[in-house]
């Protein structure tokens, strides 16, 4: 019997020697080691995780306790990046951090090479590798014991380890030695171990292994079912199956084998119903062995050993004796050393017991063996390896009742014969609990991610470690398990209760799963409790359904409190407001994230509109979360936004959610997230909530990640429900995948796919997919406290002060301005709120008072109680009077009144200023007060104010993106400006996140503004909140600022309005004109009638839209005929006026006009080749009138013979009616013309005169058309009066109700008085002035309204391609586009009233409420000048327009406006030729402005005018132009397309670069912003550049080819050719750029790639355009600049062959199988082999058809192959010599490729554009790899 325990601790207590402790490791290893002793100061951890921890911890302890010094021992750890990521605890714990290789264990702690390397690096002394990855490995202690010098390793030598680690080996010598044995396949076999060498017989060895399938399957047979196929190398639950039908043992067998690679394989008998005993050795190096006590480890999962506990109770002291003795036994047959394990099968019924296998290392749960024993293994392993026996481990001595230590240690009495001498009884009970990051709910799948909390609390009776802290994480090559926990009791009862308790109190919160709540369930099983238990007990647990660890579903019934004392609708709403606002906080996190690495954060990231779906008790609740502020969410039903609840989250310092739901606050923890498998949990109230994981069992995704090993079953397989379809590997273990419904299974991924969780491995079609079940979708109501429609859930609006509304109401737009969602109906509520707060008369007394009472016994007594009072006062009166029934506004003058008052009368600087900063928030804020001027409303100038300020910071913000700045760009611009504040562009990233939300908010904003601007401060009504605020005019800045804003829609539109608002407030009111023509009315009369109309006319005062108004106000006819006479001699500005006759007596005015002579046009002889010959043929004869005198003639074609000549006098008579039944009486008015009664004769040319009729009665505006279909049945009436009065046209104006234009209905002869509908409320006078029949044959043309102006009318169409156009056009662009037509009548022609005409279009176009404008705009302007007395001068006209284009060009292309056309009338002298001139302006680069000038000439035949381009001028001189409109008759209809905006498009789309005619304008823009740039340098001259094309000619003309060239027949020639006439891919220019360095001039070569001619390709024609102006630029020693965009060498298309070659598919039913070969038919060979030689090919079958196989394609077109290299070469030469002789340079702006990327790096000196501009230099291997060679 052992000594008794008490005797030994008395007997130990007297020891003197109980606390000795040693100087260093020398000293004790000197006194205590024997023969072999060794020092070890200095270890290398070949480990990780708690392994290394445990290590590590228990080492230090000892060496505390012997030595005073826990860094005694220093320890090297290896480090994985993933362990460093993780925070893992045993890094922090090591003196020497060594990083090594990531991933998988055998790339670090289980690489040998790299531990023996790591070990001699760093001079450790010896390798502790614990237990797993290296530590069973021979080669590992056989390398260090060769290394040099040799290097110790913590555990048995390499032979006794390859023996009885080995499985096989094991039971081979256990068998041998009479150690029981259950049967296997190698019970047969005899051999004897070698003690000396370590090793058994090969033959023996190989005899027990088994090696294939077949032989697994027979011995199987054999042993009989069931069978556990184990590797002999496996451990930790890896490579080992259980089988219990024959037919899955090959699979099983498959399947060790992967996890174990390398291992051999044996089977044995599965031993039911047994338990797993283990007993504990430790051995030293002279031949002691000793058993230290056992462990039962029978609770396992999958082998996987669950719960451990020691002593075992279950094998009587008798037999555990003799199995104990067994393992002593058999450690000192095979001479093990150090610590090691020997387990059993034990059978409990029979008591008999089985050798399984010897462990030689340490195992992770022998803590239980220390807590029984008091022996510290680690540290006694340590001890072994120093060469201490066993008998001087002072733990060990004390283990078997001897004192620590002996005064003498040589002395034989210190000696133990441990055969003899009993162990003293164990220290009680320990149960120990693996912690891992399993999910135990998901058949215990490991997981990863990181720890947010890990709590756990030592008490004396319960010990544990983690392999981290709660920084920690789990990663994807980790061992899931982080910890251990030891807990001890006098018995196994009260150790059981102790370890519930630990379980209970321990907290672990992160993204992973444990197992936690799972064994505190289990060990509170009766079984356990009982202790009848057996290896086969948690599998058969897990097999029925396992444990459920959440509260029942039943307790949480929808509705019902349950555990967590809410309904189950609650919680969705919890989980989903912590879903949602995790989201947004990652989200945001990972976005600063990427701004402080350099990165582009997308802005997706920034997302407020969350879709959370959340599976609880079967009910799937969709919920869409909507982020309302900084912690704020509405979480609504998907689908269902008109009902919501609001709810607010905040986050707790521990990690937690404080979320307040209807008023009510819950506090929450995410206990784990959401994955594939399992779905989120989170703790309410301290009660656990899991979410299921949505069932799709189509999908067969993973949920953890891992590697794809094998795919069991091949695409298509029929699998029943449950069958393996895939392995993958996780953690170090192969893991089979199961579908769970019956199917077809299709791959999605493929084997060796490295896995994340949630990926997708393969699809499967259900074959009864009705009988899956899956959740019911969640819909109706919430029944959620605060559920209810948006803003029922606010508390009344009466109920509140106005001014808490008015906080609460600003702070929500604030919110929805800095990126949280403001929805539209949100806004409306938001902007009612705020209606009824600054309607309030209270609103002023509230906020005033708010701020008073700060100011309490802070500032005199009588002033504070006066104030009070005052407030008093006004709170009991707004209280007592319903609002809007008392107009007692609150005095806040007074209050600043008697604030001023007080400290006036305060003497004391200091003092005064004391007051002063006391009252200074209090007289602020009654300031707003006493500038706010409608009595309706008080608080207008407050609530702006407040506007104002949102809107400088929306600018503020959006400056950063917009004028077309990328999002890339601008994230760039507010990182410099933002170094130091990540946070700072969050939030401007986030509120733009959200433009068209906050635009929204801005526009009300802005309508407010314009709505207060336009209504009387005196007026009753309310039009707008901020309505009577004094501060109106300080929104200019801001709306100006917006104004300016573009760069896509929304801005656009935004600042279209802010324009709107800024010219409305600019403009004259209507009134005010009205006022000013009836003023001039009254005063007309005089000698200077003429002179006062003329002014008025100069005003563009009138208009048609006073028109009505101001006939209304007359005082009687002969004012309203004075009306008449001022619209007459406005409308007919182009005409000569002669002779007014009023007629008051029937309400009319007559007068006399005639046709000024109309612009004569240049013979088609006229050469224009500059200004100056413009100017020599204005004067000569060759001026032609075509014969044709009437301006007239664009309006219809059918005019043309019957034009009126200028001296033929025409009478004009204006009539008013009072009504549409008053016109009835024509024919009276009619007999009012001299041609009615004979008096004159009618016009020999047609008729002449015209009628007006103005009606003063309104019509409803709603139907045009019946109204003019009256008039012309009115007019029907009177034709034969019509003809007798020589009437040309009727026109009936009339005014609309509603619209301040009148409508305007004309009637012409030449169609029989019918409607003319195309100039429908167009002043006909002006109309032909509008050339609107140039868009009516191309377009379908839609009015859109007339804006008058200060200097013109301007008139706008919205023009629809029609069906016909586009057919012709197939590629047009087929949106509607706007076409503006202005026109101005001017008395002389100059910039500023240019401008203003181009300003006021602007505006108009800007106008158009269209949210596209589309990009193909057009704006024509007429300015009708007094071209028959005043003098213009072409050269000036041409500068004039030019310019101010140029300047307007940002304008221009924000507004969509491709071309700007501008037509004016001009002479030299005032008796020269008036002559017609068109600019025609456009930006096709998008840099830059350019401007053709045209005159109008004779066609050859003289039979029609024409555009003819002036040479001479800026565009042609710079060939800056395109001219593309030489030629055109002047009436030819505008295109769809305009020219060359088809190479333009296929340039930007093949290589998003330029039309190569377009880049001289880039090079004029580039000097003139030079010489702008440049100050105190000079003048810049009127032409900055002139420009000749070099073209290649044939000397004896005709076309060339490359021979030409060869043979001297080519030459280079200056000329000015047109844009796009080149037939050759390349083009040259000799340029003339006068820089500010050279003001006169320097000359340069300019080449171009076409990149439109046969995609830019270098064919033979190309390089000698190429080497020719090359040549050309070293000839005159000048500069060379080459612009890349190109294709490469021209690799050909056959186009004959390509039209009649067919494919042979492998599969014609499925192309994308392959092709065998291409062939032609029998004609199309012969033709094209036989007779052309095009193509060579072989006679083949194909599908019973002979066929010709294409092997070679010749070709007959030129420059197919290889015949352009030559080119190449030539060209390659040329350039690496031009760079020899003169400068070069290189501007790559497009792709650029083989040889032209080639001619780059030949020029050396390149730009190049940061964007799609590859420069791709081809080789050998390119052409090879094209080639197929």
């Amino acid at each position: 019997m052992a000594p008794n325990m008490s005797s030994t601790r008395s007997k130990s207590a007297s020891n003197v020697n109980l606390h000795r402790r040693f100087n260093d490791v020398s000293t004790y290893v000197t006194e205590l080691g024997g023969s072999k002793g060794r020092v070890i100061e200095k270890v290398l951890i070949a480990n990780n995780g708690v392994g290394a921890v445990k290590a590590i911890r228990s080492i230090r302890r000892w060496a505390y306790e012997v030595f005073g010094d826990e860094r005694a021992i220093s320890f090297v750890v290896m480090a994985t990046p993933e362990d460093l990521r993780s925070n893992a605890e045993y890094i922090r714990m090591g003196d020497i951090i060594v990083d090594v290789p990531g991933g998988s264990n055998n790339h670090n702690y289980a690489n040998v090479t790299l531990i023996v390397e790591l070990a001699r690096l760093h001079g450790v002394h010896a390798v502790w590798a614990g237990w797993g990855h290296a530590s069973e490995k021979p080669a590992l202690p056989n390398s260090l014991a060769k290394s040099d010098p040799p290097i110790k390793f913590i555990g048995p030598a390499g032979p006794p380890m390859y023996a009885l680690g080995d499985k096989i080996g094991s039971t081979i010598i256990a068998q041998n030695a009479g150690v029981p044995c259950i049967a296997w396949n190698g019970a047969d076999v005899v051999a004897e171990y070698d003690v000396e060498s370590g090793t058994l017989p090969e033959e023996a060895f190989q005899q027990a292994c088994v090696v294939s399938a077949a032989d697994a399957s027979a011995a199987a047979e054999k042993i009989g079912l069931p069978i556990m196929i184990k590797a002999s190398e496996g451990g930790g639950g890896k490579g080992i199956r259980m089988v219990n039908n024959m037919d899955d043992v090959a699979n099983a067998y498959r399947q060790v084998c992967g996890e174990v690679p390398g291992s051999p394989i044996f089977i044995m008998k599965l031993s039911t119903n047994s338990r797993h005993l283990e007993v504990q050795l430790l051995a030293d190096e002279y031949g002691n062995a000793i058993a230290l006590n056992g462990r039962d480890c029978s609770v396992q999962r999958r082998h996987q050993k669950i719960i451990e506990e020691g002593p075992p109770v279950a094998a009587s002291p008798e037999v555990w004796k003799k199995m104990e003795d067994a393992a002593v036994s058999l450690a000192k047959a095979v001479g093990y050393a150090n610590a090691g394990t020997v387990e059993y099968l034990y059978s409990e019924p029979d008591e008999k017991f089985y050798f399984l296998e010897l462990n030689p290392r340490l195992q992770v749960e022998h803590p239980v063996t220390e807590m029984i024993t008091r022996v510290n293994l680690p540290a006694a392993q340590l001890q072994v390896a120093m060469g201490i026996p066993l008998h001087h481990i002072p733990e060990i001595r004390e283990l078997y009742g001897k004192n620590r230590f002996e005064d003498d240690v040589s002395d034989s009495k210190s000696v133990i014969d441990f055969s003899k001498t009993e162990r003293v009884p164990p220290y009680g009970h320990c149960i120990a609990v693996r912690i891992t990051a399993e999910n135990a709910e998901q058949g215990f799948k490991p997981t990863s991610g990181g720890i947010q909390e890990l709590n756990f609390r030592s008490t004396p009776n319960v010990w544990g470690y983690f392999s981290m802290d709660s920084s920690g994480s789990i990663h994807e090559f980790a061992d899931s398990q982080f910890g251990h926990l030891f807990a001890s009791g006098p018995d196994r009862e009260q150790a059981r209760r102790n370890m519930v308790l630990a379980l209970k109190e321990l907290s672990i919160r992160g993204d992973i799963s444990t197992t936690v709540d799972y064994i505190s369930k289990l060990i509170e099983m009766d079984d356990f409790i009982d202790n009848n238990i057996d290896t086969a007990w948690l599998d058969g647990i897990i097999a029925s359904g396992g444990i459920k660890i959440s509260p029942s579903a039943n307790s949480l019934r929808r509705g019902v409190s349950g555990s967590s004392g809410l309904s189950n609708d609650t919680l969705a709403v919890i989980g989903a407001t912590i879903v949602a606002f995790d989201q947004c906080s990652n989200d945001e996190t990972t976005f600063t994230g990427l701004l402080d690495r350099g990165q582009l954060p997308p802005l997706t990231l920034l997302k407020m509109i969350r879709d959370v779906e959340l599976i609880l008790d079967e009910v799937k609740y969709k919920l869409c979360c909507t982020r309302t502020g900084k912690d704020t969410f509405e979480i609504a039903v998907s689908g269902k936004p008109s009902k919501c609840v609001p709810t607010s989250v905040r986050l707790l310092s521990d990690g937690g959610y404080l979320i307040s739901i209807g008023g009510k606050s819950q506090v929450a923890y995410q206990t784990s997230q959401a994955d594939a498998a399992s779905g989120m949990k989170i703790s309410v109230n301290g009660k656990t909530v899991s979410f299921s994981p949505d069932y799709d069992p189509s999908s067969l995704r993973t949920d953890v990640a891992g590697k794809l090993v094998k795919k069991l079953v091949p695409n298509g397989t029929q699998l029943k429900k449950g069958s393996p379809y895939a392995e993958i590997e996780v953690m170090k273990m192969f893991m089979p995948l199961k579908v769970e419904e019956a199917g077809t299974i299709t791959w999605a991924n493929n084997e060796g796919a490295a896995l994340a969780p949630g990926d997708l491995l393969a699809t499967l079609e259900l074959d009864n997919p009705e009988n899956v079940s899956t959740a019911t979708v969640f819909e109706g109501d919430l029944d959620v406290a605060g559920w209810g429609a948006l803003g029922a859930s606010d508390s009344s609006t009466n109920s509140k002060r106005p001014h808490i509304t008015l906080r609460q109401a600003m702070d929500k737009v604030k919110c929805g301005m800095a990126g949280d969602v403001l929805s539209s109906d949100a806004l409306g509520l938001v902007m009612k709120d705020i209606e009824d707060a600054v309607t309030d008369p209270a609103l002023p007394v509230y906020e005033i008072d708010e701020q008073l009472s700060v100011l309490s016994g802070r500032i005199d007594g009588s002033l504070y109680d006066e104030l009070v009072k005052m407030t008093s006062y006004y709170k009991q009166l707004y209280a007592n009077v319903p609002k809007g029934e008392t107009s007692e506004q609150f005095p806040a003058d007074k209050v600043k009144h008697l604030i001023a008052e007080y400290g006036s009368k305060v003497k004391d600087e200091s003092e005064r200023a004391g007051f002063v900063a006391l009252t200074t928030p209090l007289v602020d804020t009654a300031d707003p007060y006493t500038k706010s001027q409608a009595a309706l409303i008080p608080g207008s100038e407050r609530l702006l104010s407040s506007f104002i300020e949102i809107l400088r910071n929306w600018i503020t913000t959006e400056r950063w993106f917009c004028g077309g700045v990328s999002y890339a760009d601008a994230v760039e611009n507010l990182r410099k400006a933002n170094k130091n504040d990540p946070s700072g562009i969050l939030d401007a990233c986030r509120a733009h996140a959200l433009l068209k939300s906050t635009v929204t908010v801005i526009s009300t904003i802005i309508d407010s503004i314009s709505d207060a601007g336009k209504t009387d401060i005196a007026s009753t009504e309310l039009k707008s909140v901020v309505q009577g605020a004094a501060g109106l005019a300080d929104t200019s800045p801001c709306l100006t600022d917006i104004a300016s804003m573009s760069g896509n829609d929304t801005y656009d539109r935004l600042s279209q309005r802010c324009r709107n608002v800024l010219i409305e407030e600019s403009l004259p009111s209507m009134e005010d004109r009205k006022n000013k023509v009836l003023e001039v009315v009254k005063s007309l009369g005089g000698e200077d009638t003429t002179k006062q109309i003329e002014e008025l006319v100069q005003d563009n005062i009138t208009g048609s839209d006073i028109l009505f108004p101001v006939l209304r106000a007359a005082a009687d006819v002969s004012e309203q005929l004075k009306v008449l006479e001022i619209t007459a001699r406005k409308q007919y500005q182009s005409y000569n006026i002669t002779e007014f006759c009023p007629m008051a007596d029937q309400g009319a005015l007559k007068f006399i006009y005639h046709n000024k002579p109309r612009a004569s046009v240049f013979s088609s002889s006229s050469r224009i080749t500059s200004m100056t010959d413009l100017t020599r043929a204005m004067s000569n004869s060759k001026l032609s009138d075509l014969d044709r005198s009437d301006s007239e003639s664009s309006l219809q074609s059918a005019e043309e013979k019957g034009k009126v000549p200028s001296d033929v006098p025409r009478v004009a008579l204006l009539k008013i009616c009072n009504s549409l039944g008053d016109a009835n009486a024509l024919k009276s008015i009619l007999q009012q013309f001299p041609q009615y009664d004979g008096s004159a004769p009618p016009c020999r040319a047609g008729p002449a005169n015209v009628l007006s009729i103005f009606v003063l009665e309104s019509y409803s505006g709603d139907d045009e058309g019946s109204l003019a279909k009256s008039i012309e049945t009115l007019l029907a009436r009177v034709l034969e009066d019509l003809e007798k009065a020589d009437i040309r046209r009727v026109t009936f104006v009339v005014p609309r109700a509603n619209h301040p234009l009148p409508s305007v209905f004309t009637f012409r002869e030449t169609a029989a008085f019918t409607e003319d509908h195309l100039y429908r409320d167009i002043e006909p006078e002006m109309s032909y002035q509008l050339e609107m029949l140039r868009l009516t044959k191309n377009f379908s043309v839609t009015y859109l309204g007339a804006h008058l102006s200060p200097s013109g009318q301007v008139y706008l169409y919205k023009a629809t391609p029609k069906a016909s156009a586009l057919a012709h056009d197939k590629k047009a662009n087929k949106a509607p586009r706007i076409f503006a037509r202005a026109v101005s009548f001017i008395g002389e022609f100059s910039a500023g009233t240019f401008e203003q005409l181009l300003v006021e279009a602007f505006n108009a176009v800007d106008s158009i409420k269209t949210s596209d404008q589309g990009g193909d705009n057009h704006l024509f302007m007429n300015v009708v000048s007094e071209s028959q007395s005043s003098a213009i001068d072409p050269v000036m006209v041409e500068q004039v327009v030019s310019s101010i284009l140029k300047r307007y060009s940002e304008r221009t292309a924000r507004l969509g406006i491709a071309e700007v056309e501008a037509k004016t009338v001009c002479r030299l002298a005032e008796d020269a030729h008036p002559i017609s001139l068109r600019l025609v302006a456009s930006n096709p680069t998008g840099f830059v402005q350019v401007v053709n000038t045209y005159i109008e000439a004779a066609n050859e035949s003289g039979s029609k005018r024409v555009f003819k381009s002036i040479g001479g001028t800026k565009a042609s001189m710079a060939c800056s132009g395109d001219s593309s409109w030489e030629d055109l008759d002047v009436n030819t209809p505008y295109p769809l397309t305009r020219p060359f905006d088809a190479q333009r498009k296929a340039a930007l789309r093949s290589s998003d670069t330029l039309y190569c005619y377009d880049l001289p304008a880039l090079f004029e823009a580039a000097i003139e912003k030079q010489w702008a740039d440049a100050t105190g340098k000079g003048s810049q001259p009127a032409m900055v550049m002139f420009t000749t094309e070099l073209v290649v000619k044939k000397k004896s003309g005709g076309p060339w080819t490359i021979e030409d060239y060869a043979d001297g027949s080519l030459e280079l020639v200056e000329a000015q050719r047109k844009a796009g006439k080149n037939d050759v891919g390349m083009v040259a220019w000799l340029m003339t750029l006068k820089t500010v360095e050279y003001p006169n001039g320097r000359q340069v070569v300019l080449i171009a790639n076409d990149i439109t001619h046969k995609a830019g390709s270098f064919g033979t024609r190309e390089d000698v355009v190429f080497k020719l102006a090359s040549e050309f630029a070293r000839a005159r020693r000048i500069p060379r600049l080459y612009i890349a965009a190109n294709s490469g060498a021209r690799i050909g298309l056959a186009e004959g062959i390509k039209k009649v070659f067919k494919v042979a598919f492998k599969d014609p039913s499925s192309p994308e199988s392959g092709a065998d070969f291409l062939y032609v038919n029998k004609s199309d060979y012969e033709r094209l082999g036989v007779s052309r030689k095009d193509l060579i090919a072989e006679a083949t079958t194909l599908n019973g058809e002979e066929v010709f196989k294409i092997t070679d394609i010749i070709g007959s077109e030129p420059d197919l192959g290889v015949e352009n290299l030559k080119g190449s070469g030539l060209i390659a030469g040329e350039t690496s010599s031009a760079y020899d002789d003169i400068f070069t340079l290189t501007l790559v702006l497009g792709r650029t490729v083989g040889i032209g990327a080639y001619l780059v790096r030949l020029g050396q000196r390149t730009i190049q554009k940061t964007t799609s501009s590859p420069i791709i230099l081809t080789g050998y291997q390119a052409l090879n790899k094209l080639m197929g060679v």
